[in-house]
């Protein structure tokens, strides 16, 4: 597989979505936590590129190997505290939206809301949505793990 874009974005485009990520990681969650809601998005989507890139920075954040092969399988496993889960399930839910999929239920947001404050449940959410974002970006150009990033 090539990858299909060659060349760089526009400065301007870089400075958009490094505000995004600095109003992301201002929002009082833990960037380990950060990186498994991308990883868990990244799987969910096919994403290697991100997947690759989950786990380098949850790696620098000080993740363990036992919680990063188990992300995929976090349901089964004892690894993830119950504030990861709620993170987690908000992910899949926010994710797996087409073909009638139900989306985030009450349930599912209001787990979410328990056990995170008000900015925190934006800033998971703002991850969720820019790694979707990513993802997307990285399928259409077929961008390979490990090449750019």
């Amino acid at each position: 597989m090539e990858a299909r874009l060659k060349g760089t974005a526009s400065p301007e485009l870089f400075e958009g979505i490094a505000q995004l990520y600095r109003v992301i990681h201002a929002g009082g969650v833990e960037g380990r936590l950060l990186s498994l809601v991308h990883l868990r998005v990244s799987q969910i989507n096919g994403c290697s590129a991100c997947v690759f890139a989950s786990i380098t920075s949850a790696k620098k954040a000080g993740e363990t190997d036992e919680r990063l092969h188990n992300v995929v399988a976090w349901r089964e496993t004892p690894f993830f505290t119950d504030e990861e889960r709620a993170a987690l399930a908000l992910a899949e839910a926010a994710t797996r939206i087409q073909d009638g999929a139900p989306g985030v239920t009450d349930e599912i947001w209001n787990t979410a809301a328990n056990h995170f404050t008000g900015e925190q449940v934006n800033a998971i959410t703002m991850e969720i949505a820019l790694t979707n974002f990513f993802n997307r970006i990285n399928h259409t150009i077929r961008e390979q793990a490990g090449k750019t990033w």
